[in-house]
């Protein structure tokens, strides 16, 4: 591609597209700025599933093409919840009145501990750790538009603060984590895994 007169920098992919009546195949090629690679992936993979188009010398049919899982977009931030902001819960009203969709549910890596703590209504509070005397901790991924985060973010009262949560799967997200002082006198509620599980248990269910 030339602009001015000078080659600029692109993102491409070729894609099988059909096969032509003398058995010969045909494909064609995507292009688009450069840095769009994942944009380019995301309609090839699209665009091959459609064509229905035999795979391999052993001409396999095509799997069935897998949903993606949800992804928070462009504009907006992934925040990830560990108590009465999860869905069901009693604060999960907050997070839908500001837009959030639920992306997915996921575990912090090993090294986190999970704290009641004495607050009305009850709150926990997660604290990072040591690696090898934490527990994996569930929790829900969010995503809020920048302006809805930071309304949400506004709201949230001391001793919870943000910070970046490190996932089961190495990646980092934005949360809330607590204040070590704030932990003293409080219950470690790390080995149920997670707030849903420990107000179950309060509750009796």
């Amino acid at each position: 591609m030339l602009k001015n007169g000078i080659p600029s920098a692109i993102s491409s992919a070729a894609l099988p597209a059909a096969i032509r009546p003398d058995d010969i195949p045909f494909g064609i090629t995507l292009l688009a700025p450069a840095g769009k690679d994942a944009m380019l992936a995301g309609i090839g993979r699209v665009f091959h599933a459609d064509t229905k188009l035999k795979m391999g010398a052993k001409c396999l049919t095509q799997p069935p093409l897998a949903a993606l899982p949800a992804a928070a977009g462009s504009d907006e931030i992934t925040i990830a919840v560990v108590g009465a902001h999860l869905s069901g819960m009693a604060l999960n009203g907050e997070l839908q009145a500001l837009g959030g969709r639920l992306l997915e549910e996921a575990t912090t890596a090993s090294d986190y501990k999970l704290y009641a703590l004495d607050t009305t209504p009850p709150k926990p509070g997660m604290l990072r750790v040591d690696a090898g005397v934490g527990h994996s901790i569930k929790l829900e991924l969010w995503a809020l538009s920048a302006a809805a985060f930071g309304k949400f973010v506004a709201a949230i009262p001391p001793p919870l603060g943000i910070g970046t949560i490190r996932l089961a799967d190495g990646r980092g997200v934005k949360g809330f984590v607590v204040e070590p002082v704030a932990i003293e006198g409080a219950r470690d509620i790390s080995s149920f895994g997670g707030w849903r599980a420990f107000m179950a248990e309060k509750a009796g269910v």
